[in-house]
C-alpha cells in the first residue's frame, strides 16, 4: 500500500474527498435559514405588488400571503375550473381575469359550487353584472398549478388553476402581463361558498432535503477511501499469493 503507485491513487482520493466534503459543506450551509421570515408574516395583509411582480415566480416565504389588489374584470373571461376542494368536498371554483393595471391581469378564483350547474349560473350571473365593474379583492396568493391536458371529448374543461392555462382562454390579451400566482378571494360573490383556504404552515428553518444531500456528499468522500482501499488491498493479496506461490515452487 506504501508503493508509489498507490500513495498516488491515495493523493487522488483525498482530492475527490475534498471535493466531496465541499459540496456537502455547501449543502449544509444552504440546508439552514440563518434569517428565516417571521412567524405569522403571510397573515400579514400586504399590497399585491409589493408581495410579486408579474411574470415572477412567488418566493416561497409568500406562498399564501394575504394581499389586496383593485382592478376592472374583464368580460367574457368568468370561467369555471374542476376538481376544487373545500374542506374535502370536490366541487368548482369561479374565477375571473382582474385587470389590475393598464396590461397587467391577475387570475382569481372567486368562489367555490358543488355542482358544475351552480357554478355556471354564478358565472352567468358574474358575466352579467360584473363585467366591465372595478372590484376589490383581498385573499391569499397561490403558485400556480401548472398546466394540464384536457380530457378527450372536453377541450375547454380545466381540472387545474392555472393562470397560464386560464390565459388561452381569457379575451383582450394582447401584450398582456400575466401573475404567475393567482389570488384565492377570501369572500365568494353571491350564489357560491367561500373558498377554504387556510393559513399555510409555517416554514421549518431547516431544508430536510438538503440536510440529506450533505449527507450522500459525506458517503461519497468515504466511498472514494474504501475504493482506495479495496484496490490496494485486493493487489497486495495477489502479490502475497505470488509470493507464496514462488517460494513454494523454490522447495
Amino acid at each position: 500500500m506504501l508503493r508509489p503507485r498507490w500513495i498516488g491513487v491515495l493523493g487522488l482520493c483525498l482530492l475527490v474527498a475534498g471535493v466531496f466534503a465541499f459540496l456537502g459543506q455547501w449543502q449544509l450551509g444552504r440546508a439552514i435559514e440563518t434569517d428565516p421570515p417571521p412567524a405569522g408574516v403571510t397573515e400579514e395583509l400586504r399590497p399585491l405588488a409589493d408581495v410579486v411582480e408579474p411574470g415572477a415566480y412567488l418566493p416561497e416565504p409568500y406562498v399564501g400571503q394575504r394581499v389586496e389588489t383593485s382592478g376592472t374584470w374583464v368580460g367574457g373571461d368568468f370561467l369555471v375550473v374542476s376538481s376544487r376542494f373545500n374542506d374535502d368536498v370536490e366541487g368548482y371554483w369561479v374565477t375571473g381575469q382582474l385587470r389590475v393595471a393598464d396590461g397587467v391581469s391577475i387570475a382569481v378564483a372567486l368562489g367555490w359550487a358543488q355542482d358544475r350547474e351552480d357554478a355556471d349560473a354564478a358565472a352567468a350571473v358574474l358575466e352579467q353584472q360584473a363585467a366591465g365593474a372595478e372590484a376589490s379583492i383581498t385573499g391569499r396568493l397561490i403558485s400556480d398549478e401548472g398546466v394540464q391536458v384536457p380530457p378527450p371529448g372536453d377541450p375547454q374543461r380545466m381540472d387545474r388553476m392555472s393562470p397560464a392555462a386560464l390565459l388561452s382562454h381569457w379575451h383582450d390579451t394582447e401584450r398582456l402581463e400575466v401573475y404567475r400566482p393567482y389570488l384565492a378571494s377570501a369572500s365568494a360573490p353571491e350564489g357560491l361558498v367561500d373558498i377554504s383556504s387556510p393559513a399555510p404552515d409555517e416554514l421549518s428553518p431547516v431544508n430536510w432535503l438538503n440536510v440529506f444531500y450533505a449527507a450522500e456528499w459525506a458517503i461519497f468522500a468515504g466511498f472514494a477511501f474504501y475504493i482506495w482501499y479495496r484496490l490496494a488491498k485486493d493487489a497486495w493479496e495477489r502479490e502475497s499469493e505470488d509470493f507464496e506461490d514462488t517460494v513454494a515452487a523454490a522447495s
